[in-house]
């Protein structure tokens, strides 16, 4: 199978590098001449542009776009969608507001896939977690690229229609928020309780059975191991907050109460104003699964 990918960012490469390694053709294209080079390196066909990418893929064309949420996505379907009919297929990957794939789906001639994306790096050597909207012909259409991204057949499925992939994603995205607020709040008891603490020690015993282990907690036990139990430098600021944000819109709007990811996101608000250990080690999980810049103390 042949696929188009755009956008060759440190998630893009995945996608390229994984496609590559299960036997399909891949032809991308990146503003950055580096990237598109890196990815021609792992054995990729180098486009000049969205017009090149196009012609290369032939008939059916099958595109997958991992270029940053918002104006960047809007951008690209401009110039990509009169390339394209109803033959085709789009994959936007990225972490888009599942309204605007329902309006951008109505857009373009071309089938839709709202496709939220999770694993971050890591998803190199395991595989991504894919929550796929659209219609079905185009998500069977795409399914051997999608077992090859995901961490296989189990790692992917349709959510519904149009809108629905990316609506699971920010909701996925709301979860991760309530579940690092809990693991820093535990951690944070610990770090100033009544025991002077190995906290890389109380983490690795914990993922060994523990009803509570989970890979973010692995990520709490390097967070230890490789800043110290008082996580060094590591500053009382967690960046990032617009997916938290959606859910809690979308719940308010819904009437749903989310009392723990709304209070998730707003410590994540205030850690940029005072300072506790919990959002420190948020801080720190954010570079763990997906990493992102750590904020240290001056």
């Amino acid at each position: 199978m042949q696929i188009g990918v755009v956008g060759l960012g440190r998630m893009g490469q995945i996608v390229v590098n994984r496609v590559l390694d299960a036997g399909h053709d891949v032809v991308a294209f990146d503003l950055s001449e580096e990237a598109t080079a890196a990815a021609a390196g792992a054995g990729a066909t180098p486009a000049d542009g969205l017009e090149d990418l196009a012609d290369r893929l032939g008939e059916e064309k099958r595109i997958w776009l991992m270029v940053p949420a918002g104006d960047a996505v809007d951008a690209t379907l401009d110039e990509l969608g009169p390339l394209l009919d109803d033959d085709d297929v789009v994959v936007d990957g990225g972490n888009s507001h599942f309204e605007e794939s329902v309006r951008r789906a109505e857009t373009v001639e071309a089938a839709y896939l709202d496709c939220g994306t999770s694993g971050g790096p890591a998803g190199a050597e395991l595989g991504f977690s894919l929550m796929v909207g659209g219609p079905e012909w185009a998500y069977e259409a795409m399914t051997p690229v999608f077992d090859a991204v995901a961490t296989g057949p189990d790692g992917h499925d349709r959510m519904g229609p149009v809108g629905s992939g990316h609506y699971v994603k920010m909701v996925h995205n709301g979860v991760e928020y309530a579940l690092m607020q809990a693991y820093g709040e535990g951690f944070d008891l610990l770090a100033n309780g009544r025991y002077d603490l190995d906290l890389e020690s109380v983490a690795k015993t914990w993922n060994n059975g523990a009803v509570i282990r989970s890979w973010l907690l692995e990520l709490c036990e390097e967070a230890f191991r490789e800043e110290g139990t008082d996580l060094g430098t590591v500053a009382d600021h967690v960046s990032g907050g617009s997916t938290g944000t959606w859910t809690v819109q979308e719940a308010l709007e819904r009437e749903v109460p989310v009392p723990l990811i709304y209070q998730a996101l707003a410590e994540r608000f205030g850690s940029r104003d005072d300072a506790r250990f919990s959002r420190r080690l948020a801080n720190r999980l954010r570079y763990g699964f997906g990493r992102h810049e750590i904020v240290r103390e001056e």
